[in-house]
């Protein structure tokens, strides 16, 4: 909020300040606006309200002022009124219906502004105007939340008066007394507690009144909680004590007194941290520390991650609470999870001070920490050359020990050259880290900078991959090889032209928010990468070596974006970079292109004769720069001469299909604007797809508008003769939709299956599009509805259960009868389960279409049956469908229903629709046959049951089987019981007896083999 100079204010507002009544109507009366506002949409009467005059307050309102106006925070002169704690200015206000609801931006009404003022008087006189003092602001906080923070003991008493709830919490669930516990207001606290406030509430997190107390060092209140009784090791939801948050913060005061209240110093939180933890790493917990270890708290206890408090003072460099822990028993060598100990730590966040405490003390400088790395290594990694000094010139008084070893062994106990578990040495993590200092160390201490790595790479790989100028200047002067090569071929030069810039960028974006400094620390970070890549040449690295993929330092330079590099690079060789014995998958150009560097990419078009070369795929720059939407790379291309109609090898794409596919319009205007050929937008890939299919099928809405634009054909079709129309329907995509449907699209073209959009559009359900379509399509003489298969849209949209289709088909006579395809629509949505598309159609037609038979004679019902729908088999029965009636191969839907095993239909088929039983297919086989021969033991059984003739028990098929022959054969025990009961004949002989030399075959023959 701005502090404006009152001399800049109209008189009336001077006026107002001044305090003198008379002149204020003297410029009312010569018009001057009472309701004029101020930059911060305040009028005079704010400011009346504010100084508290109630008599120009009053004279204000008759000459007009709006007695509500809110200013550009929302707050009203009641607001301002109740904040100056003026009884009179509010009770004028209040008379001249000022809204004692009113609300500021965050919510809060007068009376939230008047209990955080202190303004009783004012709230006795709102509050009787209210229906409820509870209510909340935005952050949920009550008046009484507000009396509480600010202490302010009359308010509190007046607001619980009044009916505050005393227990309200706000939007993170913390009561008046979490507030006033923070703030230390003892006076309030007592009170609240007085009145039922519950003293072990818990905020979302699970701070109680004691956690906001401890927290903020209020140890009177502190005090007065554990008089109380409280459970003073409660912890929240991170499983902190009190003792925990005290620590944390550094309130040594309260610390002490929860010690002498018995708190537990050695209780863990969830992730095992003990407030000994806390106290070590905080900035103010040094006495907090004292007070723990001299009351028994362990200073080895791990946390799950492993660290003991020691690590903990390595982290944040607390040499003095590591002194205190090491003399109170700390172990010096514990390790963490990593393997890293406090030195290791200490080495990484570069304390050095700590570190000679710890060496001091006796900690081992050759323990192997996180993948096998010594402190030496975790210091020299993050240049810290003092921590490294200070780890080599630890053991200079047992120098002795090298006199009695050929190799340079270190003092401290350990082979310098001694590599991690990805055989890097310390020199390898200097060169990474960047130090020269620290590279100087090593080798003055005889590191051996020909050390490769398990990848093959030396120090000098890692000082050029990070752009260490002075490292690689102080490696190379050494004599390391600047060719020498990786286990992938790379040398110093290949990684210089990297440079891992991405890693780089991440580092400074973090470093840095302001884009122009970010920008700036680039420009530098390039600066950098060229000054090595050139110190590496001028000291004979070969440029023109690749590695083993082929790609060369040029090619690394392009693919990362150096652009000085790259100008570097092409002065110093003489051998093109356009090869293709190179072995390289893709050019310079390609990679380039493909990461949108678009500065290099120009940088390589001034040494380039061939703009169009391919890579693996076919793939020209050009495409590989429109699929990734690098509009800049695209532009220098075409610049340049780059041919847009070049195909790729396998897709057989353009550029143009390659930006649309990703609905990169920028792009492929520019591809569209260079064409000489305007039969360009139509050109097809190897699925004879054109861009617009390929926009409309992806749902890039700009860019089939640009194709639409230049006229692109909307009723090409692809190799399945699918139209951008059937594509769009297809992939849901409404606003391309409605832009071709605009272009007055054929609406009946096939496609090589014969369906046409508005089948497509049935089947996916769309039935807003299928109704535009249809109603267009009416509206042409030759409307075919069939595919080559027969099926109609209606069938479609039966079939997958799209009721609202079906409903807009019906609308139009000619799908109330049915054509096409025999399996008619209403097949469809039995077979399905589509039980309310059904009922649709048999609402919309009449009963008579149960009896529709498809071309194997088979009815709905027997569709049902097959399937085990019980409910659509139900709605056919309840719509007179002929229970008995038979297919071409002379079986029923019950019949179906027991060859499949389908026990709930045949249930309702036998118990229900009372089918016949007699039946018989074409091979004499009865229901039970049926169900017998597939093993369906339940579904026999249902027809058993109902079967009490004997001749139907032995009935025989046309190879004389009885349905004993086939249980028995099927091992259905339960079945072959039931039907013996019944009267089978078990000497019953079938066809195979007539046609053997043995023994005859009868059903006691088949039993008895089965047992």
């Amino acid at each position: 909020m701005a502090v404006l100079k009152l001399t800049d204010q109209p008189p009336l507002v001077q006026a107002i300040f001044s305090g003198d009544p008379e002149e204020i109507r003297m410029l009312i009366h010569k018009t001057e606006d009472v309701n004029t506002l101020d930059s911060e949409k305040r009028t005079p009467l704010h400011v009346a309200a504010f100084l508290g005059d109630a008599e120009i307050i009053e004279l204000l309102i008759l000459s007009g002022a709006r007695v509500n106006a809110k200013d550009n925070m929302w707050l009203t002169p009641l607001h301002r009124a109740v904040a100056s704690r003026s009884e009179e200015a509010v009770q004028v206000l209040i008379k001249h219906s000022a809204d004692v609801n009113a609300r500021d931006k965050n919510w809060q009404t007068p009376l939230h502004v008047a209990a955080a003022n202190k303004a009783v008087k004012c709230a006795e006189v709102i509050i009787p105007l209210l229906s409820s003092v509870n209510v909340s602001d935005r952050g949920g906080r009550t008046a009484l939340h507000h009396a509480a923070l600010n202490g302010h003991v009359e308010m509190v008493n007046l607001l619980l008066a009044k009916g505050a709830n005393i227990n309200a919490f706000d939007k993170k669930d913390r009561r008046a007394l979490h507030w006033a516990a923070y703030m230390g207001h003892l006076d309030v606290v007592a009170l609240l507690i007085n009145h039922g406030a519950e003293v072990t509430c818990k905020d979302k997190k699970g701070y109680t009144p004691l956690h906001a107390a401890a927290s903020n060092g209020q140890i009177n209140v502190v005090k007065h909680l554990l008089n109380l009784g409280v459970e003073i090791d409660e912890i929240n939801v991170y499983g902190n004590t009190a003792l925990h948050i005290a620590c944390y913060n550094g309130q040594d005061a309260v610390v002490n007194e929860l010690i002498d209240y018995g708190a537990n110093v050695n209780q863990p939180n969830n992730n095992g941290f003990t407030p000994l933890h806390f106290a070590a790493a905080s900035t103010h917990g040094a006495l907090c520390l004292e007070l723990l270890v001299n009351n028994g708290a362990d200073v080895n206890i791990q946390s799950k991650d492993g660290k003991s408090p020691l690590h903990m003072t390595a982290v944040h460099g607390r040499f003095t609470r590591s002194q205190t822990l090491i003399q109170n028993g700390g172990e010096i060598d514990c390790v963490d999870k990593d393997g890293n100990t406090p030195l290791h730590v200490a080495a990484r966040y570069g304390h050095e001070l700590l570190i000679n405490t710890l060496i001091t003390s006796g900690a081992d400088t050759a323990k192997c920490g996180i993948h096998s790395m010594f402190p030496l290594h975790l210091a020299a990694l993050n240049a810290h050359s003092d921590c490294c000094r200070k780890l080599l010139s630890s053991g200079q008084k047992y120098s002795i020990v090298s006199l009695f070893s050929n190799e340079h062994v270190l003092s401290a106990g350990f082979e310098i050259d001694t590599p991690d578990k990805f055989g890097r040495t310390c020199l390898h993590a200097a060169a990474a880290g960047g130090n020269v200092e620290c590279i100087k160390l090593l080798q003055s201490s005889g590191a051996d900078f020909h050390k490769k790595d398990k990848c093959g790479r030396t120090p000098l790989h890692y000082a050029a991959a990070n752009c260490h100028f002075h490292c690689i200047e102080t490696l190379v002067t050494t004599g390391a090889n600047v060719n020498e090569t990786d286990d992938w071929g790379r040398t110093a030069l290949h990684y210089a032209a990297a440079s891992d810039m991405d890693r780089n960028k991440t580092i400074l974006g973090n470093a840095h928010e302001n884009s122009e400094e970010l920008e700036r620390a680039r420009e530098l970070k390039e600066k950098e990468a060229t000054l090595c890549l050139e110190f590496l040449l001028q000291n004979d690295a070969n440029p023109s070596i690749r590695d083993k993929e082929g790609y060369n330092s040029i090619h690394y330079a392009a693919a990362y974006g150096h652009r000085q590099c790259l100008e570097l690079l092409l002065e110093r060789t003489n051998s093109g970079f356009e090869e293709s014995d190179s072995g390289a998958t893709k050019s310079p150009l390609h990679l380039a292109a493909y990461n949108g560097h678009h500065q290099a990419l120009e940088v390589l078009l001034q040494s380039l004769v061939d703009l169009d070369i391919r890579d693996e795929k076919g793939r020209t720059a050009l495409d590989l720069a429109a699929f990734k939407g690098h509009t800049e790379c695209v532009e220098a291309l075409i610049n340049q001469g780059a041919s847009i109609f070049v195909k790729d090898n396998v897709t057989k794409r353009t550029p143009l299909h390659a930006s649309v596919i990703n609905g990169h319009t920028l792009c492929l205007r520019l591809l569209l604007e260079i064409a000489d050929n305007p039969e360009v937008v139509d050109v097809k890939d190897a699925k004879g797809q054109t861009p617009l299919m390929l926009a409309v099928t992806y749902g890039h809405i700009d860019a089939v508008s640009l194709l639409l634009e230049k006229d692109a054909n909307i009723d090409t079709v692809d190799i399945l003769g699918c139209t951008a129309l059937h594509r769009g329907i297809m992939t849901g995509h409404e606003e391309c939709v409605q832009m071709l449907l605009e272009q007055e699209v054929s609406i009946l073209c096939k496609d090589s299956r014969g369906r046409t959009p508005l089948h497509y559009a049935a089947a996916r359900g769309h039935a807003t599009w299928l109704s535009e379509l249809l109603q267009m399509a009416l509206s042409e003489e030759d409307c075919c509805f069939k595919d080559n298969q027969g099926y109609t849209p209606l069938h479609w949209a039966c079939y997958n259960g799209n009721e609202n289709c079906i409903e807009v088909l019906l609308e139009q006579k000619c799908f109330r009868k049915f054509i096409g395809n025999p399996f008619t629509p209403l097949h469809c949505a039995i077979i399905n389960d589509h039980g309310n598309c059904a009922s649709l159609l048999l609402g919309a037609i009449d009963s008579s279409i149960v009896s529709c038979r498809d071309d194997k004679g088979r009815t709905p019902l027997h569709a049902a049956a097959f399937a085990d729908h019980v409910e659509c088999l139900q709605l056919l029965l309840r719509h007179n469908a002929q229970v008995n009636t038979v297919d071409n191969s002379g079986k029923t839907a019950l019949m179906m229903a027991a060859e499949n095993g389908q026990a709930g239909a045949v249930d309702i088929l036998v118990n229900s629709a009372q089918a016949d039983l007699t039946v018989k297919d074409k091979d004499l086989n009865t229901p039970l046959h049926l169900a017998c021969s597939k093993g369906h033991e339940k579904c026999a059984l249902l027809i058993l049951d109902k079967i009490q003739d004997e001749s139907l028990i032995n009935a025989k098929n046309n190879a004389l089987q009885t349905p004993l022959h086939v249980a028995a054969r099927n091992g259905l025990k339960v079945v072959v019981e039931e039907l013996l009961a019944k009267g089978a004949c078990v000497l019953a002989v079938d066809e195979n007896a007539s046609r053997s030399n043995g023994p005859r075959s009868t059903p006691g023959t088949a039993i008895q083999k089965e047992e």
